[in-house]
């Protein structure tokens, strides 16, 4: 099952992540985070609460214990990943949609 083993805040809306696949990378939130317009993600539009996450359950957690799929956290990372196009699909997601539907744990 994939999990995030470690998350160190970049900047803006970034995180860096290291999964238990061995993978590493950097995951944009910004337009996660700005463009839905459920309530529950109206303060992580501030930075400064952003940038306050934990590790839990294998994935980043916010206050009120929101966290995203590590799933989710993974395609943001590496949606552009040729080799990683079916897995995503797999999982609901596509290079063309950053649809939150299911990530939202």
């Amino acid at each position: 099952m994939l999990g995030v083993q470690q998350a160190e805040y970049v900047d803006g809306y970034k995180i860096r992540l290291m999964f238990n696949n061995g993978y590493a990378g950097t995951a944009n939130l910004e337009e996660t985070i700005l463009n839905d317009k459920r309530t529950i993600f109206l303060k992580l539009k501030d930075q400064q609460m952003f940038k306050d996450f934990k590790l839990a359950h294998s994935t980043i957690v916010w206050f009120d214990e929101l966290d995203l799929a590590p799933e989710y956290l993974f395609y943001l990372a590496f949606m552009e990943d040729d080799e990683l196009q079916e897995q995503f699909r797999q999982w609901g997601y596509t290079a063309n949609t950053k649809d939150l539907q299911g990530a939202i744990r």
